[in-house]
């Protein structure tokens, strides 16, 4: 098959997730005919039709939905392989270091010491990324590892170092039927609406009932606080707890673990070094 060339790719994906021409060549800055032209090419090339197209309607064929797929993700791995190969080759960089607001068991400042007073330290820039996004910070070349909790967040393509292991433990509003308990299982909360994080199905219960979808901490509190849901977190990530509500540990629930987290072909000294110096800083505080 004839291989795809990487601005073919980029005007058939505006031209899918647009499905208009006019809009997808301005947003390109090419000429309309210029980008008809280029969209055929690419279909005679491949020897499929990839849109369906009138004078009023653009829809994407069987095909073209396989294409915007899979293209989506070449052209991110292209964009990931051009920023690595950046990095590598600046002697000078610093270390980019993405979590979760909150999402470092408190464990950030003694890492951050600890790698300081290392001989190759570099400095550090601190991204905060969302919920469930901060593996793709680091896949996609924007960070170079990750604070990550597992098994909340997708390790594809990643190695990681354990820092810390933890209970986890349900939040509930305060006269909910549970709350008066010291400590509760999984079977307790069968049935209970938990909120879902946006992008993950997993609630965290096997036969709980999802809930609404949340993207951070903040929705998901606010929606257990007007009682239209509980939440199963890792225990570091109900500290500290909002007075209007109850944390009680889930005896049975299997235990989280916050990693720090790399791309698996990346070699270089830099990330080697710090994972070295928080794996140490982890180590301090048990």
């Amino acid at each position: 098959m004839a291989e795809l060339e990487t601005r073919e790719l980029e005007y058939f994906v505006a031209v899918a997730e647009e499905l208009h021409f006019g809009r997808a060549a301005a947003c390109l800055a090419i000429a309309q005919p210029a980008l008809s032209k280029a969209i055929r090419r690419l279909e005679s090339r491949l020897g499929v039709k990839l849109l369906e197209r009138s004078s009023r309607h653009v829809a994407l064929t069987p095909a073209g939905e396989a294409l915007l797929h899979h293209g989506r993700h070449a052209l991110n791995a292209v964009s990931a392989a051009a920023e690595k190969a950046r990095r590598a080759g600046d002697q000078q960089a610093r270390l980019r270091l993405v979590i979760k607001p909150g999402g470092d068991a408190n464990l950030l400042s003694g890492i951050l010491a600890a790698y300081a007073g290392r001989p190759d330290a570099r400095q550090v820039d601190i991204l905060f990324g969302g919920a469930t996004d901060r593996a793709d910070y680091v896949r996609d070349g924007r960070a170079d590892v990750a604070l990550l909790y597992v098994p909340f967040d997708d390790m594809t393509g990643l190695d990681h170092e354990i820092l810390t292991v933890e209970g986890r433990v349900a939040i509930l509003p305060p006269d909910h039927r549970l709350a008066s308990r010291s400590e509760i299982t999984l079977a307790d909360l069968a049935q209970e609406t938990l909120p879902r994080w946006k992008g993950v199905r997993w609630t965290g219960a096997p036969e709980a009932r999802p809930g609404p979808e949340v993207t951070d901490a903040v929705e998901a509190l606010q929606m257990i606080r007007l009682g239209r849901a509980a939440a199963i977190l890792p225990r570091s990530l109900a500290q500290p707890m909002h007075p209007d509500l109850v944390h009680r540990p889930v005896t049975d629930a299997p235990r989280s673990q916050l990693v720090l987290a790399w791309s698996q072909d990346d070699r270089r000294g830099l990330v080697a070094s710090f994972v070295a110096a928080a794996a140490d800083a982890a180590r301090a505080t048990e």
